[in-house]
């Protein structure tokens, strides 16, 4: 997706999720069909709550597994580019029930994700997405004046490097490669993953540096 750019947008950080205890239509059928599921003894409410717990716990150390590894390993990153899924595989992971695309930051190039219908977010790698992810405020500003968002993150981009923002979607999710920090040579992938944070992946935030 190609730079937008709206001017004189108020906006700060910290942002305020969005309120989602209204009872709406979706959440009403989501409640029946789970309630439907457990009479028919489909599922059980212990498998239902196991499986929210499960996810719950996920948190971003998978997806900083799978950069640390590209970072380290040519023909894994090369994997990664051309087929996220099964580059996860690869390390272990599950490959998730939609597409996941790997997209590099270079000195030409800075990548950010967003979700500009809801909060669509790679939970298998990244863990829950934050609620700054999810609010109408990032999803609208980060597609109209992106550098502008970058900013408030406390990450600069400069004018001769292309941001590209990306559009997460119900059948594909995109995970950010950041830049691999200097004075990294020699350090072991665990070393490395430490430096990768959730907010690196997703593309506000650069990789910290050593």
């Amino acid at each position: 997706m190609s730079e937008h750019h709206q001017e004189g947008v108020p906006h700060r950080h910290p942002l305020r999720p969005d309120q989602d205890d209204t009872l709406t239509y979706w959440r009403a059928m989501e409640i029946a069909l789970r309630q439907l599921l457990i009479e028919k003894q489909i599922t059980t409410a212990d498998e239902v709550r196991r499986e929210v717990e499960a996810m719950d716990n996920r948190s971003p150390a998978h997806g900083a597994q799978v950069v640390a590894r590209a970072w380290t390993d040519p023909q894994f990153r090369e994997l990664l580019l051309s087929d996220g899924n099964a580059a996860c595989e690869a390390l272990g992971f599950e490959r998730g029930l939609y597409k996941l695309i790997a997209v590099e930051n270079t000195d030409k190039v800075h990548n950010v994700v967003v979700c500009t219908l809801c909060s669509c977010y790679p939970r298998f790698l990244l863990g829950l997405p934050p609620d700054w992810y999810k609010s109408r405020n990032y999803r609208s500003r980060m597609v109209n004046s992106p550098r502008e968002v970058l900013r408030e993150f406390g990450t600069t981009v400069a004018d001769d490097v292309v941001v590209r923002v990306h559009d997460s979607n119900a059948d594909m999710r995109y995970l950010v490669v950041p830049k691999r920090p200097a004075g990294t040579d020699g350090w072991s992938e665990a070393q490395l993953a430490e430096l990768v944070t959730r907010d690196a992946m997703i593309g506000v935030a650069m990789a910290c540096q050593p």
